[in-house]
């Protein structure tokens, strides 16, 4: 067992809950609002699931990178900063087109991006730290679920 590199650790968790916050400052004004309501699938989710299940993905995907970080060499801490890099900025971009620009359609499209994003992190962890891998799927899983919801809410 790997001692735990404390303040690896802490950053990991810093800069993922700090795109969380930032995205959540587009998201949570909008979840109770009219707008909101007369778009939204009948098949989503109550809103109290959202912050749950939300909090939950990104402690792993925060732990994901910790792992991948840690087990990496230097040409793979340079991959694993541009893939987590890119991803969470789309994870941001999604909350920003969606909720701040209340564009179902933009944000559709941005989702795809995102979608992938996080295969190429799954294949990139992969190879690196299969836990790190396999912490990412809950993220991928519902981002697919997210993905059907944002469809059906765009068209």
């Amino acid at each position: 067992m790997k001692k735990i590199k404390w303040k690896i650790l802490v950053f990991s968790l810093l800069i993922v809950y700090f795109i969380a916050f930032l995205g959540s400052l587009f998201t949570s004004p909008v979840t109770d609002s009219e707008w909101y309501e007369t778009i939204k699938p009948s098949i989503t989710p109550p809103n109290f699931v959202f912050p749950i299940v939300w909090n939950i993905l990104f402690f792993l995907i925060a732990i994901s990178l910790y792992l991948a970080w840690i087990s990496a060499d230097k040409i793979d801490k340079k991959i694993i900063f541009l893939v987590f890099g890119i991803n969470l900025f789309l994870n941001l971009l999604w909350s920003f087109l969606y909720f701040g620009m209340q564009s179902p359609l933009l944000a559709f499209f941005e989702l795809i991006f995102l979608w992938f994003s996080i295969i190429i992190m799954i294949i990139a962890t992969y190879r690196i730290d299969k836990t790190a891998s396999y912490l990412l799927w809950p993220y991928l899983i519902w981002v697919s679920f997210a993905g059907i919801l944002n469809y059906l809410s765009a068209f």
